[in-house]
Formats: C-alpha cells, structure tokens, sequence
C-alpha cells in the first residue's frame, strides 16, 4: 500500500458522506479532481470535473434528499487505487424513495481524489 490511499482516507470521506458535509467532500478531492455520476447522457455517466463542479452535483442531491445514507459494506485497497462497495438509501422530497446496491471506484494520489467512479444497480419494475 502507498501513501495515496489508505483505509484512514477511505474512512474519512465516507465519513463526510455519512454527515452529508459537501465541504469535507470536496475537500477529499485534488483540485483536478474528477467525480463520475452513474447516471447521464454519456456511456461513462455525467463528469463533475474540479471542486466547484462537484460542489454543484452535491448541493443540491443532499437538498433533495435530506435523508440520503450510504452503508458501506466493503471496501479494498490496491496501490493507489480503492473500491467501495455500498447501499444507499434515500427519500426524495417528492416522496419517492430510492434504494440501491452501488460501488466507487476510486483513483488517489497524495492521499486526495483524483477520480470517483460511481456504478449502481438498478432496479427495474
């Protein structure tokens, strides 16, 4: 294991989710860093490049969905390279309740990061 990542790190942002803290999140990020949505209009999902970018995606997520939660329920490192695996629970002002199996996988360097790469499964009625 190198310096870039350790599950301290790890720990530490999934913290700043648990709390919702949109500043200690993008604190977690290098200022180039790069944050990859599921969901969007290209095959890799919607790209959130830099700390105002990514600051504009989680915003107005945790407006929407005061209660969102992610439980972590396993994770690894490899060099610079970390995955974490999670459920996630929320419950949109709208009502709607969402809940999905999903995985980050990230990318460090210096201990900050430099790509989150997130994948969900979902559901299809």
């Amino acid at each position: 294991m190198t310096d870039d990542v350790t599950f301290e790190i790890l720990h530490r942002v999934a913290d700043a989710f648990a709390r919702r803290d949109v500043d200690g999140i993008v604190d977690s990020f290098a200022e180039d860093g790069e944050f990859r949505n599921a969901k969007g209009p290209d095959y890799w999902g919607q790209s959130f490049k830099g700390k105002a970018a990514i600051r504009s995606y989680f915003e107005p997520l945790f407006a929407a969905a005061s209660d969102v939660k992610w439980n972590h329920t396993s994770e690894f490192i490899h060099g610079d390279r970390a995955v974490t695996e999670w459920h996630r629970i929320a419950t949109l002002r709208t009502g709607e309740r969402q809940e999905w199996l999903g995985c980050d996988l990230y990318t460090f360097r210096r201990g900050l990061i430099v790509m989150k790469d997130t994948y969900i499964k979902v559901v299809v009625a």
